[in-house]
């Protein structure tokens, strides 16, 4: 083999090894960046999606909810410390975008759950859902699916507050 192919399949094989990012969308005001999802173990009956939400606009919106083939129900929830114990919890009002603001739906804090999955979610795989906003309305999303302990849509498996320790 030549060098020069060596080093063409060396960086199609490092490209294929990456994880795939879900296409940005944009309606209206709000801008949807990276949606993705942790892949799940075999037979776990709820995921969680994150994913950037960005209002433009000069009115805010609130995420109150969605659905997808992949699971029954479609939830929003808040993970926050209260008396030193992490506790999660549907968002009764859904979350707000103040105008030219950015909520970050990560692992730890506000997240989309897919509740009763009806399938296991692969790392490398994609799926499709529907955002529901109060304003903007219904928005098709593509998830991309990162591994299991990924912190972010790269796969990154960094745990905050562990002083950058990562998760093999």
């Amino acid at each position: 083999m030549t060098r020069t192919t060596f080093i063409a399949a060396a960086v199609l094989a490092a490209w294929a090894a990456m994880p795939a990012q879900a296409e940005d969308v944009t309606v209206g005001s709000l801008k949807i960046s990276a949606p993705w999802a942790r892949a799940t173990p075999k037979g776990a009956s709820v995921g969680g999606g994150y994913m950037k939400i960005t209002n433009s606009g000069t009115a805010a919106d609130r995420l109150v909810g969605g659905s997808t083939d992949i699971s029954r129900s479609f939830e929003v929830h808040e993970m926050k410390m209260e008396g030193g114990v992490m506790k999660m919890r549907p968002v009764a009002n859904g979350i707000e975008i103040k105008p030219g603001q950015t909520v970050e739906l990560n692992p730890g804090g506000y997240h989309v759950m897919f509740v009763a999955l009806k399938q296991q979610l692969m790392q490398g795989d994609h799926f499709k859902a529907i955002l529901e906003f109060a304003k903007a309305g219904k928005v098709d999303v593509d998830f991309a699916v990162a591994g299991i302990g990924a912190q972010s849509a790269d796969g990154d498996h960094a745990m905050p507050g562990m002083g950058g320790m990562q998760m093999k």
